[in-house]
C-alpha cells in the first residue's frame, strides 16, 4: 500500500463558476489529496479523476489505525505505476459530489440552508472548469497526465479537448464519448427509485432516503460487473439461512446487492448520486460540435486508451470510435483492449493488467516532456 499517511485537504475559490446550463455557481469548495511533492518546476504532478462515486482519497491512510486504504492503493506509491518518488499525484473530489467539495449537499451560502434540488444541474465539463482552478491554484502549468476510469476518463477527454495546452497526456480507461440510451435507461431506473421513495420528500430529506437509495445503488452496481464475474462469485447458489421455498428467501447475489445497497446509504448522499448521474447521461465529449473530430481537433496531446472485452456499460466498440477519430485526424492515439471477466469495473479490480502499458507511455511522455 502506500506508505506515507495522508490528509485531505480542500480550498474555496470566492469566484462565480458559470456553468454549461447557463447557470452562476459560487463560491466554490473542492476537498483533495496529494501523494508524493511536487519538483522545482512544478513539472511532476498527475492528476487522477475519480468515478461516478468516488472520492478524493485515492490511497493510503489518515492514520495508523485506518482499516481501509484509499480505493486506487494499489497503484499508488514508490515503486508503483504511479511512482510517488518521481511524480506528484494529485486526486480531487468532483463538483457535485458529497466528499468535500461543493454540491447539493453543502449549504448554500446565500440562503444558510442545503442547495438540495436548488443546486444547479453540472456537467463532467464544469467539473473540470472546477478542477483547473485547483490546478492553478498549485501552481502547474502543465500536467504530466490526466488518468482516469469510467467518468474519470471522461474528466480526461475534456482536459484534453477544453484544456490541450495544461496536459502532456491522457490516461482514459473504460470510457464512452457519450453513454448509450441504455445506459442512460438503466440511470432512469436508479432515479425512479430515489424519487419513488417517500421519504426523499423532493430532496428535502433530513436522513437519507435508505430504500430508494439502496436499490439505486443495487441497479447501478449490475452494471459495473459481468455476467461470467457474476455467475463465478454466485452461480445460483441460494442463502444457506433462508428456506428455498420460502417467498422472501434469497439467491446469494440477492443478498450481496442488497448489502452493498444498504451500506452505500451510510457513506454517499441521495441528491448527490441523483446529481451526478445526470452528469453522466448528459456526458458528450463532442457537445457543441458536430462530429468527434471536430471534437478533437483541438487535442495536442497522446491519448492511451483501454477498454475492457466484458464492459457492457461502455463497451469496446465506443472507445475504439474514439481512438479511430483521433487517428484519422493524424492525434496521436494508443488503444487496448484487455481481455477481463470483471465487467465495467475492470479497470479497479485488475490494475495488473494495464499497468505495465501506462508505465511505459508515462515514460514516454517523460522524455517528451
Amino acid at each position: 500500500m502506500y506508505t506515507g499517511m495522508v490528509e485531505e485537504k480542500s480550498i474555496t475559490f470566492d469566484t462565480d463558476l458559470r456553468l454549461e446550463s447557463g447557470r452562476i455557481l459560487g463560491p466554490i469548495t473542492l476537498a483533495y489529496e496529494t501523494y508524493g511533492k511536487l519538483n522545482a518546476d512544478r513539472s511532476n504532478a498527475i492528476l487522477v479523476a475519480h468515478a461516478w462515486t468516488g472520492n478524493a482519497h485515492l490511497a493510503g491512510k489518515y492514520s495508523e489505525d485506518d482499516t481501509k486504504p484509499g480505493w486506487w492503493d494499489a497503484i499508488v506509491g514508490p515503486g508503483r505505476l504511479l511512482d510517488t518518488d518521481r511524480w506528484c499525484v494529485i486526486c480531487s473530489n468532483v463538483l457535485g459530489s458529497c466528499y468535500g467539495s461543493t454540491g447539493p449537499a453543502s449549504v448554500n451560502p446565500k440562503t444558510g440552508k442545503k442547495y438540495n434540488l436548488s443546486f444547479p444541474v453540472i456537467t463532467v465539463r464544469d467539473m473540470v472548469r472546477a478542477q483547473k482552478l485547483l490546478i492553478d491554484h498549485l501552481g502547474i502549468e502543465k500536467l504530466v497526465t490526466v488518468l482516469g476510469g469510467s467518468m474519470g476518463g471522461m474528466q480526461a477527454l475534456e482536459w484534453a479537448t477544453q484544456f490541450p495546452d495544461r496536459i502532456a497526456s491522457a490516461v482514459v480507461l473504460a470510457t464512452s464519448p457519450r453513454p448509450s440510451a441504455q445506459a442512460i435507461a438503466l440511470n432512469a431506473v436508479a432515479r425512479w427509485a430515489i424519487f419513488n421513495d417517500p421519504t426523499w420528500k423532493k430532496g428535502e430529506y433530513r436522513k437519507n432516503p435508505k430504500d430508494g437509495l439502496a436499490l439505486a445503488r443495487g441497479i447501478g452496481h449490475i452494471t459495473f460487473l459481468s455476467d461470467e464475474s457474476m455467475t463465478a462469485k454466485f452461480g445460483r447458489r441460494f442463502s444457506a439461512r433462508d428456506g428455498l421455498f420460502d417467498f422472501f428467501g434469497q439467491f446469494e447475489v440477492e443478498r450481496y446487492l442488497s448489502y452493498n445497497g444498504y451500506n452505500f446509504v451510510d457513506r454517499f448522499d441521495a441528491n448527490s448520486f441523483l446529481y451526478l448521474a445526470k452528469a453522466l447521461d448528459l456526458y458528450d465529449v463532442a457537445w457543441g460540435c458536430e462530429s468527434l473530430e471536430e471534437a478533437f481537433a483541438p487535442v495536442t496531446a497522446p491519448i492511451q486508451f483501454f477498454a475492457f472485452t466484458s464492459d457492457w456499460l461502455y463497451p469496446p466498440y465506443q472507445t475504439e470510435e474514439m481512438a479511430r477519430a483521433l487517428t484519422n485526424l493524424g492525434k496521436s492515439a494508443e488503444y487496448h483492449l484487455i481481455p477481463s471477466s470483471y465487467g465495467h469495473d475492470a479497470f479497479l479490480l485488475e490494475h495488473e493488467t494495464f499497468a505495465p502499458l501506462v508505465r511505459g507511455f508515462l515514460e514516454s511522455v517523460r522524455r517528451e516532456m
